[in-house]
């Protein structure tokens, strides 16, 4: 399985990446416009990520603008609805309306922080993936 973690907070990064590197391998990127790279790169050797874990909040291209480039290199590449990445939007904004227009946008999940090892385990059994 192949996963992006995007969060502008390295000690967040290096967290999901311990807790996810039994699931597979984690790429890394510290905002969204970094992303979008990685997603369109990954795209263009036909190897999409299986996961992306995405912060909200982050400087150069926020979570909600990346989640709508990511899904727009995928139409455009012809990737349907539910043949992309998941996406997994992860943030400390618990409003209604960061939830919504998440899941409008395109997320399939949505986490909130802090969490821990056993709570992204449950999700990733949630999403059919066993360690």
């Amino acid at each position: 399985m192949k996963m992006l973690i995007v969060d502008d907070d390295v000690s967040t990064r290096q967290l999901l990446k311990a807790i996810l590197m039994s699931f597979g391998t984690c790429d890394l990127a510290a905002d969204g416009r970094e992303a979008v790279e990685l997603v369109s790169r990954a795209i263009e050797k036909k190897e999409i990520y299986d996961i992306i874990f995405l912060d909200i909040m982050m400087p150069e291209l926020n979570g909600h603008e990346a989640l709508l480039e990511i899904r727009n290199l995928e139409d455009i590449n012809n990737i349907h609805i539910g043949n992309g990445s998941k996406i997994v939007m992860q943030t400390c904004l618990v409003d209604k309306d960061n939830i919504l227009s998440s899941f409008r946008e395109g997320c399939e999940y949505y986490i909130m922080k802090p969490y821990n090892s056993q709570k992204i385990i449950e999700l990733m059994k949630k999403m059919g993936y066993n360690l």
